[in-house]
């Protein structure tokens, strides 16, 4: 399997719409992400929010993908009801797929759970996988995510509802 380079994340701005938008709306994407105007409405609810992390994933500093961590309690109420205070739902795609399967989205993913960890006091992260999306749920329980539940997200049906929590620390 070739390596995809070195993957990192910068900042998503307002001027990365259009290219974000363009890969919300390919079919590969909403077979992943979901719909085209549920995954719209959450990007620009990220954008323009104090409470998420938003990032371009690159390789070789070449644009592949986005990846969005964001305080769970701004999506409101219509997430689990036993969903921990303090967890954020971390959400990414590939878009490239020359990079799909070879590592650039479990760096990418392990790259915004560190950064979230590390900026936030999240006790959690969560993502919730579509229960159709197996490679999703397997790439997710490679990097440390545990299955909770099934739940039925109001916009792509039944997923999996899926934490990893932060890790301890240890003392010096």
């Amino acid at each position: 399997m070739p390596d995809p380079g070195p993957v990192r994340l910068r900042a998503a701005t307002r001027a990365d719409w259009d290219l974000i938008r363009s890969w919300l709306g390919r079919p590969d994407i909403q077979d992943w992400w979901g719909p085209l105007s549920a995954t719209e409405a959450e990007v620009n609810m990220a954008l323009g929010s104090r409470h998420a992390i938003c990032r371009i994933i690159e390789s070789d500093g070449i644009p592949i993908g986005y990846a969005h961590g964001v305080d769970a309690t701004l999506w409101g109420d219509s997430l689990p009801d036993d969903l921990e205070a303090g967890t954020w739902d971390l959400d990414l795609f590939i878009a490239s797929e020359e990079h799909r399967g070879k590592g650039a989205g479990q760096a990418a993913l392990a790259l915004l759970k560190s950064e979230v960890f590390a900026e936030t006091l999240a006790v959690a992260v969560c993502i919730f996988p579509s229960i159709r999306n197996e490679r999703a749920v397997r790439a997710y329980e490679k990097a440390g995510f545990r299955w909770k539940r099934i739940w039925n997200d109001p916009y792509v049906g039944p997923s999996w509802f899926m934490v990893a929590e932060r890790p301890i620390r240890s003392e010096p």
